[in-house]
């Protein structure tokens, strides 16, 4: 029986998934957390411990590293609230062009005017008047999940639109419209856009990225829309920017008190993927992928291991090791497994950066010896043997 807690509301549709073989606790020590936005930093981490959930794509509330350290697989949902955040993207788009947040705010100044509305309101739009997005640019940093979405509606709007993303996957490949342009590079990019939308995760590459050296290179009157994480935009050159004209309109779906004190930067609470479709999708996902590694050792969408995927757990016994990516680890392994007797049906070894993952399907049970001698391998953090768990 497997042990889930939940740190958040989790959505009912997910939590159903959870059937035979789990029960929901909230004790300290479970097989693996569910969570979408509860800050883990601060948190003891359990020591039984071997996944967590996280429905939604952002994993800054999670210690990373210190989950790795101690091989518990950290796993996101990339692409679940993809639409619901599509779908505020170019209702940002659209309002970055056409000051209608400004002019609804205006018109509530009017409530009390009663006969004169109609011809105050005539006399007062043009001040909100602005540009149709039709025929003019569009460049998407980021072509994930959501970036492909975006850039592939704007096509559909009639805009032109430039991708970057020197990193794109071939699934984002396979899925991104042909009549997406490729940019040569980001400041190619930067200067050729009327809009810009950024959707890159937030790393030390991408902190600040957004600023006075890349706005320099960009259009005079230039549309920048962030719906990634606010870290990425500078706030005090920005806002600099804003005040010059440089920047036409800055909207952001990650406000602070600075933004909201910019002249043109729009800011929305963060509502990116404030959708019921959103998070059912994000719970379902979470948890078929925790359910996925804890009854079959593989690895789907995880931020601090590798994807791994060696099938379904049909053998006498199947062995998961989480271990540090150094030399000489897998004959290790191999060498006291087949050292006692036991034979290997079948075997895949993954890496990502510092961390890697070993699983072996073997044909005879492992002695308790054999797992001890796997664990002091130096190196090695968590070992597993699925089958005994089930």
């Amino acid at each position: 029986m497997f042990k889930i807690k939940t740190l958040d509301k989790i959505d009912e549709n997910g939590l159903r998934l959870l059937s035979d073989g789990y029960t929901i606790v909230n004790d300290d020590n479970p097989d693996a957390i569910l969570l979408r936005s509860y800050k883990m930093h601060d948190m003891d981490i359990p020591t039984n411990l071997k996944a967590v959930g996280r429905a939604g794509a952002g994993v800054n509330n999670i210690p990373l590293d210190k989950c790795a350290e101690k091989g518990i697989v950290v796993f996101n949902t990339p692409g679940a609230n993809a639409n619901g955040v599509k779908e505020l993207v170019l209702a940002g788009l659209f309002i970055s062009s056409r000051d209608v947040s400004g002019a609804i705010d205006w018109g509530k100044s009017l409530k009390d005017q009663g006969d004169k509305v109609p011809k105050l309101v005539e006399e007062g739009k043009s001040n909100f008047a602005g540009p149709e997005i039709l025929g003019k640019t569009l460049g998407v940093i980021g072509l994930g999940a959501i970036g492909v979405l975006v850039a592939n509606a704007a096509c559909s709007l009639g805009m032109e639109v430039l991708g970057y993303d020197p990193f794109i996957s071939v699934d984002s490949a396979w899925g991104l419209s042909s009549l997406v342009q490729k940019a040569t590079s980001v400041e190619d990019l930067y200067s050729k856009c009327d809009y810009i939308t950024v959707h890159v995760p937030l790393m030390k590459e991408t902190e600040g990225m957004i600023g006075t050296a890349s706005i320099s290179n960009m259009k005079d009157g230039v549309r920048i829309l962030n719906f990634s994480r606010g870290e990425l935009v500078n706030d005090d050159e920005i806002k600099v920017a804003l005040e010059s004209g440089k920047v036409a309109k800055y909207v952001t779906d990650f406000p602070n008190a600075k933004t909201f004190n910019m002249p043109n930067a729009i800011c929305i609470p963060h509502l990116g993927a404030s959708t019921p479709e959103s998070e059912i999708n994000c719970a379902i996902m979470a948890v078929n992928q925790v359910k996925e590694y804890l009854e079959n050792g593989n690895i789907i969408n995880s931020v601090n291991y590798p994807e791994c995927n060696i099938g379904g757990c049909t053998s006498a016994g199947r062995v998961a090791i989480n271990h540090k990516n150094i030399p000489n680890m897998v004959s290790q392994i191999t060498t006291i497994v087949a050292g006692q007797n036991v034979n290997i049906a079948d075997m895949i070894n993954k890496s990502k950066k510092d961390w890697a993952y070993t699983v072996l399907d073997v044909e005879d049970d492992l002695t308790d010896q054999v797992i001890e001698a796997l664990e002091a391998i130096n190196g090695v953090v968590k070992v597993r043997v699925i089958k005994n768990e089930m």
